[in-house]
């Protein structure tokens, strides 16, 4: 990796007596920023500390000195030097003398994009999220010289500060054979984005800090054209472009849509949901969480849509270690078609880590797929044997005389109309359990139907159309993890309350946050190494109402009873032995 930064250009513009102590300081190279305010002492920031550089205040001499030395000052207040990446930021008093001074260090970092240089090699327009100073603008400039030199792409950067490719008419080489437009006043870059596309016909175009409504309406707008765009915008995660209203459209945007009563008791949400109102913008983002450390969401689409029916999505995390070498990791684990989780640790990076359970300490893995080799317990042996027949032969299962698959002794897959029951939750214990269950929209081709007990006693039509057609109802008392999963059981006569399945503890994990991770394993750990070896209660930490229920779930598990007491925000969880 290769850096670049002009660093005794920007401490020439500085008091003697302040560039004298930046030259001879020991971390003189990782210098971020030098601050300079009216009425005090000068200070040095740099990437773990900073600290003042003399014990003389700042006078507005030496701020006027230091303005002599640099570029005009635009209408964003910044200003550069010549042939450099340093940006001076100023402050103004009331009147619009300039107060204070903000120096910072502009480095061309050639290299730090091997993270995601495969994305970018993809064509697809990539989205780069993150607070300030983390390095958006670097990779960005890194972003264009890879397309322009390495790809052989005509790439035209919108310069709105000239932070990008520096001050002047000349560009830094950093940014290679890309060609940059400059912007007279920042209201005006959404003009210049669009008359790049018009008039120089790019492949790629590159911004910087997307931040009005009018910038995400003409990326939208290119995007549409066919070029490529790879931009930044202000924010750690997806989820703050979601709730920002002004730059939602970058994700696709976000619209109420009213369901209708049928449709909402199968969802088993509320009428009004929100959902994603067009095709992104950007087709991935990357959350650039620390310098070495960022999170690719490979498909906004699919992320947006995960978000919006309030679960968690599984990115990619890649880091880079000493050696250069790039890994990549899922935050949480991935559930395929047949319920079997996909490697917690990806192509570039160590093997996965082998456990038998959940987390022993730091974080919770996930359960490794039970493999052909593995031993079952008892409970599962005959299911186990049931769904390895469905895949070697077409014909259908041979059931023992003694065991049926239905309730009424129905071919498998087994048809189920849910009522009342989050399909969303249906269709993730189907998935991680392998059960052999069809959700169906129509009871007329349904084996069975599985409803909330409280929707059936007030719904004496769905009860005289089961009788007609001969399909029996099956209640469960809510749409709970474990509810679900028991239902699902007793229509597939698999129920055994002895034996528990550990792959079912996968659900929990499924669309867990870090903090509710951290809650569930308290209530894991309480029950498995207190409440049932020593038959004592057991209370947890305090939690907020939607983490008590997911520890209530995980409790209900292990049928055992819980109840929550004490007042918010103190109110916990107090488990009971069986």
């Amino acid at each position: 990796m290769t850096i670049t930064d002009d660093l005794q250009k920007l401490l020439d513009i500085l008091p003697q007596d302040l560039r004298q102590t930046l030259e001879k300081h020991p971390q003189r190279d990782s210098l971020v920023e030098v601050i300079l305010d009216l009425g005090r002492r000068p200070e040095a920031r740099f990437p773990q500390l900073a600290e003042y550089l003399s014990e003389t205040p700042v006078t507005q001499e030496q701020i006027d000195d230091c303005i002599k030395r640099v570029g005009i000052f635009g209408g964003d207040n910044r200003a550069g030097i010549e042939q450099t990446l340093h940006r001076i930021s100023a402050i103004r008093n009331r009147s619009g003398k300039i107060i204070g001074l903000t120096c910072r260090v502009g480095r061309a970092i050639f290299g730090t994009i091997g993270m995601i240089r495969d994305l970018v090699e993809t064509g697809k327009s990539i989205l780069m999220l993150g607070r300030p100073g983390v390095g958006k603008t670097t990779a960005l400039r890194e972003i264009a010289r890879v397309l322009a030199d390495e790809l052989n792409k005509r790439v035209v950067i919108i310069d709105t500060s000239n932070e990008i490719a520096g001050d002047g008419d000349v560009a830094h080489p950093a940014i290679g054979r890309s060609r940059r437009m400059q912007v007279a006043h920042p209201d005006q870059q959404h003009q210049v984005m669009i008359e790049a596309v018009e008039n120089h016909m790019p492949e790629v175009i590159v911004i910087d800090e997307i931040g009005t409504e009018l910038e995400a309406l003409a990326a939208r707008t290119i995007a549409e054209r066919g070029v490529q765009l790879v931009g930044t915008a202000h924010g750690n995660q997806i989820e703050n472009l979601i709730k920002n209203p002004t730059l939602a459209d970058l994700v696709g945007g976000i619209q109420a849509v009213t369901l209708g009563d049928d449709e909402a008791r199968r969802r088993g949400t509320q009428k009004t949901v929100l959902e994603r109102k067009a095709p992104p913008t950007f087709e991935i983002a990357v959350e650039m969480l620390e310098r070495q450390r960022w999170v690719v969401h490979d498909s906004v689409a699919d992320t947006v849509d995960t978000l919006l029916r309030g679960r968690q999505p599984s990115p990619q995390v890649r880091t880079v270690d000493e050696n250069g070498k790039v890994n990549m990791t899922r935050q949480l684990s991935t559930i395929n078609g047949r319920g079997q989780t996909l490697g917690a640790e990806e192509s570039f990076g160590p093997p996965a880590r082998q456990s038998n359970g959940w987390r022993a300490t730091g974080q919770m893995i996930p359960l490794a797929p039970l493999s052909s080799e593995t031993p079952k317990s008892s409970g599962r042996s005959e299911f186990d044997r049931l769904l390895d027949e469905s895949f070697n032969d077409y014909n259908g299962f041979d059931f023992d005389s003694t065991r049926q698959a239905g309730p009424n002794g129905e071919d498998l897959p087994l048809h189920v109309y849910p009522y009342g029951v989050s399909r969303s939750q249906l269709e993730q214990v189907i998935s991680v359990l392998s059960l052999p269950v069809v959700l169906t929209k129509d009871i007329d081709s349904a084996d069975a139907i599985l409803a909330l007990r409280s929707h059936v006693k007030n719904h004496a039509k769905l009860r005289q159309m089961a009788k007609a057609r001969q399909v029996p109802i099956h209640m469960i008392k809510s749409s709970s993890l474990p509810q679900i999963t028991r239902g699902l059981r007793r229509l597939l006569n698999i129920d055994n309350p002895e034996e528990s399945d550990d792959r079912e503890l996968q659900m929990f994990l499924h669309s867990a946050s870090d903090d509710e991770i951290d809650a569930l394993e308290e209530a894991r750990l309480a029950v498995e190494q207190i409440v049932i070896p020593k038959g004592q209660p057991v209370e947890l930490l305090p939690r907020s109402p939607q983490v008590r229920k997911m520890q209530h779930e995980l409790v209900e598990h292990y049928r055992l009873k819980s109840h929550s007491f004490g007042e918010e925000p103190n109110r916990r969880l107090r488990i009971y032995p069986a």
